[in-house]
């Protein structure tokens, strides 16, 4: 990866053209592909040294381990959780088979901490399920305890395979613990799922076949022990069919189920077909150098069965020949019903002496373990000695047979407290995930309605905004029709006005030059001095008609120029607005604005933005007098809107709907509004409106 970070560094200092640009691009496609290259290469690494440390046929499992080690190093390098999980999971199994046990528990412990933190229930699973092999020789309850938890979570990821063979476990357990009726039931259960499982490339036929196999076995041994022979031996057929079709060598499983097998016999009393059983597994040979203890048990029980039968031609000599099998190799718990098949032999033969030895011998070694075999002894103990140590040893095996039920019954207790547990979790999970639900539901309720209302609330603003901007329009409306009457008054105000001076020019004017023109023809005929005169009289009286024509003229081009409309509508708005809201005002119009020229729209803006000014400067300002001002420059109309009020602080104070008005407007005619004011000075508003 540094490697690839260098090439980033090139790329961004070479210069950029066609050339530069096409080695660009090799330069990333190369480092893409050699980050390829060498993650390709760790993960074929990792699978290497993952096979190498499962092959038990070439290597010590010290070796082993050490593959296992080296296949961590390159997960924890690529830096991926799901190849750490699994390199961890294979050292711990290596660590559990090689005995090395703390560090089996330490890195059981971390691997399931990182496989909770990146909720890999497969391997949870897989964990919990090696922690119960783990504690399976040690502690029963810690053992179900890991089990159940393992088998929870394969049923709920519906890996019925790897569940039924937890179940097998947990079976095994409650058999060993005489809950016989719940290993039945774990037993039956574990079956059918094994019934439901497909077989593919990780779960062959055969797998399926040998855990269905143990099941059937573990189901004969819970009908023995509830003393129902004939499903006893029904299950046990049924393994050993199992057993003889499955792939590779599994003689020494057959042998144990044909052991199995020959002790429901011997335990029904079917003697001779125990006897067949028995001999067909000492057929082989090599059993006693292959499977010394084995062999040693096989024995006992053979020569037990032939003790039953009360052929004593071969006894004691195969009780000794077991017993001396299972001191060479030092499997002392075997010698224990050795030593006390041998007290029943002797006690039968009226040898008490041997039979109270071997009776001892077989107490002494169970004391160690202190379990059913203990109270063997204490019974045989109790039936081969006199009367006061027999009662002795009876009362101690009625205490201990008391004690071992009590903790039996214990354990049971616990078991049920485990399922109790784990099911009142279960219960809880699915209450807290209803919750969630609910929580998701209302919380989607919730969101729905207060989009509902947004949209409620947001289409009502909308309404009102249009409900205003039809208002506006009406009353722009109303505005431009004022206007338009307005204008059409002053239109007839000036044809009135034409028309008097028409009439005036008419009469008047030109009805003095006619009679001055009359007057002027008569006399040109003249040349006396009185004629001159009288010339000269009406000389001075076309003068006076000159500027009295001059005078109307001017009179009628001053009407055209001042008598535009807009403004008489401004001072019509100022009078009437003035005079309800009880305030004086000026108006300074110096006539360069020729509203001829301005829009309507902006006509009614304007008109609309004073209106608003003086409402208020009425309502806050307490004001006296107003100063309203037009002038024009550089196209731009400049109002001012002066006032003597209250003023107030332009940064601190709220936009009130007014305001908001009147900058809507100034922003509709792409206009500029300006507000100066000082506390006790008034106010002053400009608003720029290009033409």
């Amino acid at each position: 990866m540094k490697n690839y970070k260098y090439i980033w560094v090139a790329i961004f200092t070479i210069p950029l053209n066609f050339k530069n640009f096409i080695f660009i691009l090799f330069l990333m496609s190369s480092g893409l592909s050699w980050t390829q290259t060498n993650t390709r290469a760790k993960l074929d690494s990792f699978a290497f040294y993952i096979e190498q440390s499962k092959n038990n046929s070439d290597f010590n499992i010290n070796t082993r381990l050490s593959y296992a080690l080296k296949a961590k190093k390159i997960a924890n390098k690529l830096d991926l959780d799901s190849l750490i999980i699994k390199s961890n999971f294979n050292i711990s199994q290596l660590q559990l088979h090689g005995g090395y046990n703390d560090l089996f528990l330490k890195t059981s412990r971390e691997n399931l901490k990182l496989a909770m933190q990146v909720k890999d229930s497969l391997s949870i699973a897989d964990i919990y399920n090696e922690l119960g092999n783990y504690y399976y020789r040690q502690s029963t309850d810690s053992a179900y305890y890991y089990y159940h938890k393992s088998e929870k979570l394969y049923r709920a990821l519906k890996d019925y395979y790897n569940t039924a063979s937890v179940l097998l476990g947990i079976a095994i357990i409650q058999k060993n613990e005489k809950d016989f009726t719940g290993s039945e039931v774990t037993s039956v259960e574990g079956i059918n799922l094994l019934e439901d499982v497909k077989p593919d490339k990780k779960v062959t036929h055969n797998n399926i076949n040998r855990t269905k196999s143990f099941f059937y076995n573990n189901l004969g041994m819970v009908f023995s022990e509830l003393e129902q022979f004939d499903e006893s031996i029904n299950y046990h057929k049924k393994a050993i069919v199992l057993k003889r079709k499955l792939d590779g060598d599994n003689k020494a499983t057959i042998e144990n189920s044909l052991n199995n097998l020959a002790l429901a016999y011997k335990n029904s009393g079917q003697y001779d077909l125990a006897l067949e059983n028995y001999n067909q597994i000492l057929k082989n040979e090599n059993l006693i150098n292959e499977r010394p203890a084995v062999y040693a048990t096989i024995l006992d029980n053979y020569a037990n069965t032939l003790y039953l039968l009360k052929d004593r031609n071969q006894l004691p000599a195969l009780y000794f020949k077991a017993l001396k099998i299972c001191d060479s190799t030092g499997a002392s718990y075997n010698t224990i019903i050795i030593n006390q098949h041998l007290a029943e032999y002797y006690y039968d033969n009226h040898k008490l002496d041997s039979a109270k030895y071997y009776a001892y011998k077989a107490k002494d070694i169970a004391q160690n373990y202190h379990n059913d075999d203990l109270l063997k002894s204490l019974l045989l103990l109790s039936k081969i000695e006199d009367d006061t140590i027999a009662v002795k040893h009876f009362n101690a095996y009625i205490k201990l047979n008391d004690s071992l039920q009590k903790n039996e019954r214990s354990i049971r207790n616990k078991f049920a407290r485990i399922r109790f547990e784990t099911k009142e979790i279960e219960q809880t999970n699915k209450r807290i995930t209803r919750e969630k639900i609910w929580l998701l539901f209302i919380s989607v309720a919730l969101l729905l309605a207060a989009l509902l209302i947004y949209v409620i609330i947001s289409q009502q603003s909308k309404n009102k905004e249009l409900r205003f901007i039809q208002d506006q329009q009406v009353a722009n409306e109303e505005i431009y029709n004022l206007m338009l009457s307005q204008n059409e008054k002053i239109e007839e105000a000036r044809v009135l006005e034409k028309k008097n001076i028409s009439q005036e020019l008419h009469d008047g004017v030109l009805g003095r030059l006619f009679g001055a023109r009359l007057s002027l023809d008569s006399l040109n005929k003249s040349s006396s001095e009185e004629a001159i005169k009288i010339r000269s009289k009406y000389i001075q009286e076309l003068i006076s008609i000159e500027t009295d024509i001059r005078k109307v003229s001017h009179e009628l081009n001053t009407d055209f120029i001042s008598g535009s409309g807009f403004l008489d509508i401004i001072k019509t708005l100022l009078e009437t607005q003035t005079k309800a809201y009880k305030l004086k005002y000026k108006l300074d119009y110096n006539g360069s604005i020729h509203w001829e020229d301005v829009s309507n729209k902006k006509k009614i803006h304007i008109y609309r933005i004073l209106q608003e000014s003086l409402h208020n400067i009425y309502k806050h300002a307490n004001a006296t007098i107003i100063k309203i001002g037009f002038s024009l420059k550089n196209n731009v109309i400049c109002l001012t809107i002066e006032d003597d009020g209250d003023g107030f602080d332009v940064n601190k104070a709220k936009t009130g709907i007014g305001l908001k008005n009147i900058n809507a407007r100034v922003d509709e005619i792409k206009g500029k509004i300006q507000i100066t004011s000082e506390k006790d000075l008034g106010t002053t508003v400009k608003i720029y409106v290009p033409i």
